[in-house]
């Protein structure tokens, strides 16, 4: 019987009739016709008959074709058709909507035959779409949430206003919470807008040689006014010039992200640390805070869309900043880890190559949080 190896199956059988079945056929043909010279000698030393001999014989062999015939139809429906119509219904409820299917494979791991793969590769897809469904319900939830909370606000901020004998402080209270939300509202649909565009692609990293140490320094000087309103000690240990081969504009939206969740996470009084170091190959870029830290499960969720650890800090964002981090670094070939521990703050380290690579493909069963 000739195998195949699979990387994900090991050895896989091409036939789904294996030798010793031909075997066992041959064999009782074989038979058959041994039967059939003993039927003519036993008929003959009967009767000098020969209608009845002719008869016999005729009847002999509708009895083996008829055999035969069942044999055939009971091979070829446990052989194919079982399996095949119970995939066919299993892709029919698929279709309409049914990701909870589960075809069984015929045979064990170690008798697997390519029916089997098929079987195996289906329930692994239905699996694949099961997720995605229940990730596009989440995040269609997740957005209708995080619009829904601002224009509460702002809806509600506006009915307040119309009362004429509002003093001058409060109304323009009210004027800054409508602008406050309003300014969150567009960031919420900006962001959705960027990462849709890179998921789908429509964002291509444009490589251009560029000072990266530079362009971290300007990033770092935009939270000037945050990290002195808070009182943050802000450390930066960067080189005096490290060129790179990247797009500019898509690693700015980067280090914004990751400066500005470690000033967001920070208490007053807290420090955060910027350090770029390079090799001739690669350039690693870490941002640490000593912020609340995160424990395992956040960890585990912190690239996903919307997740955000520590509610506290829930109306300061909308959770889409680091999906936005980890999308744009597997475009340039880049990749993110993070280290954190409750109360003891937490590092995001990005190591960039300095030049232009494809994009990192996913290993099937690993978790794509972007």
């Amino acid at each position: 019987m000739k195998r195949v190896e699979t990387s994900v199956y090991g050895l896989v059988r091409l036939s789904r009739f294996p030798l010793p079945l031909f075997g066992i056929i041959f064999g009782g043909l074989l038979l058959a016709s041994g039967v059939h010279v003993g039927l003519i000698m036993l008929v003959s030393h009967l009767t000098d008959n020969e209608i009845i001999l002719v008869h016999a014989v005729l009847l002999y062999w509708c009895l083996v074709s008829l055999s035969m015939t069942l044999l055939t139809r009971y091979l070829m429906r446990n052989t194919y058709e079982k399996p095949v119509q119970a995939l066919a219904a299993a892709t029919r409820k698929v279709a309409e909507g049914d990701f909870s299917v589960y075809v069984p494979p015929i045979h064990t791991a170690d008798k697997l035959d390519y029916l089997d793969v098929m079987i195996l590769d289906f329930n692994k897809m239905v699996a694949e779409l099961g997720s995605i469904e229940t990730l596009k319900t989440d995040f269609f939830s997740n957005v209708s949430h995080e619009i829904k909370t601002p224009l509460a606000v702002i809806q509600n901020t506006a009915q307040l206003l119309k009362s004429e004998d509002l003093p001058a402080q409060q109304r323009a209270e009210y004027v800054d919470t409508i602008d406050k939300y309003a300014h969150r509202l567009n960031d919420l649909i900006g962001n959705i807008l960027k990462l849709n565009k890179l998921e789908r692609q429509t964002i291509q990293p444009k490589p251009e040689a560029y000072d990266l140490s530079a362009q971290l320094a300007e990033c770092a000087l935009l939270f000037e006014s945050r990290w002195e309103e808070k009182e943050i000690d802000f450390e930066a240990e960067l080189e005096d010039s490290v060129q790179i081969e990247a797009d500019a504009s898509l690693l700015e939206l980067v280090w914004n992200n990751l400066l500005s969740n470690a000033v967001k996470f920070t208490e007053p009084g807290g420090t955060v640390t910027l350090r770029q170091t390079s090799t001739q190959e690669t350039v690693e870029v870490a941002v640490s805070d000593t912020g609340c830290g995160m424990d395992e499960e956040t960890l585990r969720h912190i690239f996903d869309k919307f997740y955000q650890g520590d509610t506290s800090h829930a109306t300061e964002g909308n959770g889409l900043g680091l999906a936005l981090v980890l999308r744009i670094l597997r475009m340039t070939g880049g990749s993110v880890s993070v280290s954190s521990a409750l109360g003891e703050g937490s590092t995001f380290t990005v190591q960039l190559p300095r030049s232009p690579k494809q994009e990192i493909p996913q290993k099937k069963g690993a978790q794509d949080h972007a």
